[in-house]
């Protein structure tokens, strides 16, 4: 055992030597590498039970990455081939977007339609056990894992929410996940209401196939409700602003430690709806792509944003694939909007992260669990779906109504303006308060 680990050394020197990575050969580095491979070999020979030495290296390799960030992550074989087949749009498990954070395994957003979805679980929920074991200090590839499972097989949540003083339980039954990603309805005559629960390949020309279908009916407006959409690809969200924006212009720029990972990205020039009235619904579960969309709608004085705080993903992440069949998931770049602001806005060292709507409505956790609750209404024809509430519990969607009484009054270009006018007189203020500081 002890020349395996002393063969690991040796390979991992030689990769820090050799390599074109942006790692400095030291000795403090080579001291720690030692000093690891020490503490592997007291494990490996006094540990009170016996160990795996394949085992230990890859819970080095985890514990290396989840040194860097939430996003970035080490994926073990079955986890990346899952990962692939997830992005291909179907897999079997509950229906949740997750993440590591603080040492929680923390909710984006459960997919829309889910079990997890149906069961009333929220962003910012934190699973704490996962059946019967702890998912406290769990990395996210790791809990998907144990998510994951064969189609009507069960899983039990232990979950901690903001607000609630005790753990809340869900015993959630697994299903296949097929994500459709576009639901649109016509509501109210004539303003189109389109909800994207996640950017994938066929998103965009889903969007755009739906407003060409609903231009044929008289369109007045457009609400794209972002709400819980995690995000996505980077290419749909461009593609989907580029539906409403008249000339090609700058919509994202990604900024990176290497020279190749700073990339700008241009609207096509060629939009099909450059002027109709447009509002954007979004919350604490619209993340990375959600927020470039209603980003760069805003700085391009585009669109009205309506809803609550996002949550504040502004990183790239590639895929690494590795020799051995894992893969590395590495946050190599930062998002930045159109005016230069980045979508993780603790750069600024502002108390908010994410995009900060122009007509902020903050809505209690309870009510959200009731609206996820009767959500697929809007959608339902003759068939209510299983996610129904009974009318004595159902609540208003203070948002989505929101946006509807606006565009009634043809007042979308003007709530525009004046949140801009608002935004600079408060930005005016706060540098007024700077000077008299020095």
């Amino acid at each position: 055992m002890k020349l395996f680990f002393r063969k690991m050394f040796f390979y991992s020197a030689v990769l820090f030597l050799f390599s074109g990575v942006a790692f400095a050969a030291s000795d403090e580095t080579y001291d720690k590498l030692k000093l690891m491979i020490d503490v592997m070999e007291i494990i490996n020979a006094n540990y009170v039970a016996e160990t795996n030495p394949k085992n230990l290296a890859t819970g080095a390799i985890h514990g290396v990455v989840r040194t860097l960030d939430p996003f970035s992550q080490y994926m073990e074989e079955r986890a990346y081939k899952e990962m692939k087949s997830e992005t291909e749009g179907a897999y079997s498990g509950v229906g949740l977007r997750i993440m590591s954070k603080n040492n929680y395994i923390t909710v984006i957003s459960p997919i829309p339609g889910t079990p997890a979805y149906k069961a009333g679980i929220l962003p910012e929920d934190k699973i704490v056990k996962i059946d019967t074991m702890s998912a406290v200090g769990m990395s996210s590839d790791e809990a998907a894992n144990l998510m994951r499972g064969k189609a009507g097989a069960k899983v039990k949540l232990a979950i901690l929410r903001e607000n609630t003083p005790e753990e809340i339980e869900f015993l959630i039954t697994r299903e296949k996940i097929k994500i459709e990603t576009v639901k649109s309805i016509m509501l109210d005559g004539n303003t189109a209401y389109i909800r994207l629960s996640e950017f994938n390949a066929q998103s965009a020309q889903d969007v755009k196939k739906a407003l060409n279908d609903f231009a044929k009916e008289d369109m007045q407006a457009v609400i794209l409700d972002l709400r819980n959409n995690p995000g996505g690809l980077l290419d749909s969200a461009i593609d989907i602003i580029g539906v409403f924006i008249k000339d090609a212009a700058l919509a994202l720029t990604t900024k990176g430690r290497t020279e190749e990972n700073k990339k700008e990205y241009f609207t096509s020039g060629n939009a099909l709806f450059p002027e109709i009235p447009f509002v954007i619904l979004v919350n604490k579960g619209s993340a990375s792509a959600s927020e470039i969309v209603a980003g760069a709608m805003q700085d391009f004085k585009r669109a009205l944003i309506v809803g609550s705080n996002t949550f504040g993903k502004g990183s790239v992440q590639t895929i690494i694939p590795l020799s051995d069949g894992t893969a590395l998931r590495l946050t190599i770049a930062k998002y930045y909007l159109p005016s230069g602001r980045p979508i993780n806005r603790s750069e600024e060292k502002q108390a908010l992260n994410g995009i900060t709507p122009d007509i902020e409505i903050k809505i209690p956790v309870e009510t959200e669990i009731k609206l996820y609750a009767q959500s697929e209404m809007i959608f339902a024809k003759d068939k209510a779906p299983k996610s129904v509430v009974e009318e004595k519990d159902k609540v208003e969607d203070e948002a989505l109504n929101k946006a509807l009484e606006i565009i009634k009054e043809g007042k979308v270009f003007d709530a525009i303006q004046e949140s801009k006018a608002l935004e600079k007189e408060k930005e005016k203020s706060a540098k007024e308060r700077k000077e008299k500081k020095k």
